[in-house]
C-alpha cells in the first residue's frame, strides 16, 4: 500500500509523549514521512530541554504541535491529551512512537497498512516474532515481557498478541472513539490496559513484527518496581472482562464452565485442606470415601474451567469494527477535563 494515495482521505496523525528525549527526539521528528499530516509532541513536564529541541523543529516542520502538561501524568496520559488532539483535528490513524528513538518511522506505512485496509482496528508491534532479533534485546527485559505477556493474554482475551508493552501502536479513529479515554491507565499500565479496553470494544488487534533496537539509554521501567501493581491491574482486568464478556453481555457455554467449575474447584479444594489439616492434627487416616469426597469435585471443577478457558481463547473478536462505527458522532470522547488541562503550542 502506498500512503500517499490515501492521504487526503486518510489523515494519518503521529503522537510522541516526551519526557526525558532531548537528545533523540529532532532525529525521530527528521524521520517522519512527509505523508504524515500531524505530528503531536506531548511534553509531560519534561525536565530536560526537550521543549526548545522540539521547538526548534517546529520552525522546520508545520506539521509539528507542541502539547505541554501543566503536570506530569505518564505516558498514558500524555497519549490520551494526543488521541483527543487527533480526534479534534479528524485524523483517521493514530500512531504512538516513543520519542527515545527505538522505534523506526519507516515502519509507519506497515503498521497503519492492516487498518487503512480493514483487516485491524489497532496494530501494535512484536520484538518476539523473530528469534535471532531476540539475541540484541536484555535478558532482563526478555524474561519480564514473557511474564507480563502471559498476564496481558488472561487479562485482555487476546491470547494470539505477545509483547504487551510494546509502545508502538496505530489505531483507527473510529474504535478509539468508543473507548473511554478518561478511564484508561495514565503510566506504564496503559499499553496493557488498551487491550482490556479494546477487546471489551471487541476491536480487531494484530501484531506486527518489528526488529527490538536498544541503544545506550537506560529503561525507566523496572520488573520489580511495577510487579505488584501490574498483577493488581491485569487481575482486576480479568475479572471485569468475564464479568463482561460472559455474564452481562452474553450468557453462553463459558458462563455455565465457569458457574459450575469454579464452586466444585474452591469446595473441593477447601474441604480437602480442612480433611487433610484435621487429619494431621488427630494423627489419623482419611478414608478412602473422604479422599474421593475432596478429589472429584476438584477434578470436575477443574474440567469444567479448562473447558471454559478453552472456549474463552477462542473468542478472540474477528470482526473489524471501525468500519461498521465510521456514521457515529466523529467527535464522541474528545472534550478535555479540567484536571488533564494541557497548553497547545
Amino acid at each position: 500500500m502506498n500512503p500517499d494515495l490515501t492521504l487526503e482521505s486518510h489523515p494519518i496523525a503521529v503522537i510522541i509523549p516526551c519526557y526525558r528525549v532531548e537528545s533523540e527526539i529532532a532525529q525521530v521528528l527528521a524521520a517522519i514521512p512527509p505523508w504524515v499530516s500531524r505530528i503531536y509532541c506531548v511534553d509531560d513536564q519534561s525536565p530536560d530541554d526537550s521543549v526548545s529541541v522540539i521547538r526548534t523543529a517546529m520552525m522546520h516542520d508545520p506539521r509539528i504541535r507542541l502539547i505541554r502538561h501543566a503536570i506530569n501524568q505518564g505516558v498514558g496520559g500524555a497519549m490520551v491529551t494526543g488521541y483527543r488532539a487527533a480526534l479534534a483535528d479528524d485524523m483517521t490513524v493514530m500512531i504512538k512512537i516513543d520519542g527515545d528513538g527505538q522505534m523506526s518511522p519507516d515502519l509507519i506505512a506497515p503498521m497503519i497498512a492492516p487498518i487503512l485496509n480493514e483487516k485491524a482496528d489497532y496494530v501494535k508491534g512484536n520484538r518476539f516474532y523473530a528469534m535471532d532479533d531476540l539475541q540484541s534485546m536484555p535478558k532482563i527485559r526478555l524474561f519480564g515481557n514473557i511474564i507480563l505477556s502471559f498476564m496481558t493474554k488472561l487479562s485482555s482475551g487476546y491470547y494470539s498478541i505477545f509483547d504487551p508493552t510494546n509502545g508502538f501502536t496505530a489505531i483507527h479513529r473510529a474504535i478509539l472513539a468508543e473507548l473511554p479515554l478518561d478511564k484508561i491507565a495514565k503510566r506504564y499500565f496503559f499499553e496493557s490496559d488498551m487491550l482490556f479496553r479494546l477487546y471489551v470494544a471487541r476491536a480487531v488487534v494484530m501484531d506486527m513484527p518489528m526488529k527490538a533496537k536498544y541503544g545506550t539509554e537506560s529503561s525507566s521501567l523496572r520488573i520489580s518496581r511495577i510487579f505488584g501493581s501490574f498483577l493488581w491491574g491485569h487481575a482486576r482486568n480479568a475479572g471485569k472482562r468475564i464479568l463482561y464478556s460472559y455474564f452481562l453481555r452474553d450468557f453462553n457455554e463459558v458462563s455455565v464452565g465457569i458457574l459450575l467449575g469454579l464452586p466444585l474447584w474452591v469446595f473441593g479444594v477447601g474441604f480437602g485442606t480442612y480433611e487433610f489439616i484435621n487429619a494431621v492434627s488427630r494423627k489419623i487416616e482419611a478414608t478412602a470415601g473422604t479422599v474421593m469426597f475432596g478429589a472429584l469435585p476438584i477434578i470436575l471443577g477443574t474440567q469444567f474451567l479448562l473447558a471454559a478457558w478453552q472456549m474463552d481463547i477462542a473468542n478472540v473478536p474477528r470482526v473489524v469494527r471501525h468500519k461498521y462505527l465510521l456514521g457515529r458522532d466523529k467527535h464522541q470522547h474528545t472534550t478535555t477535563p479540567h484536571h488533564q488541562a494541557a497548553l497547545v503550542e
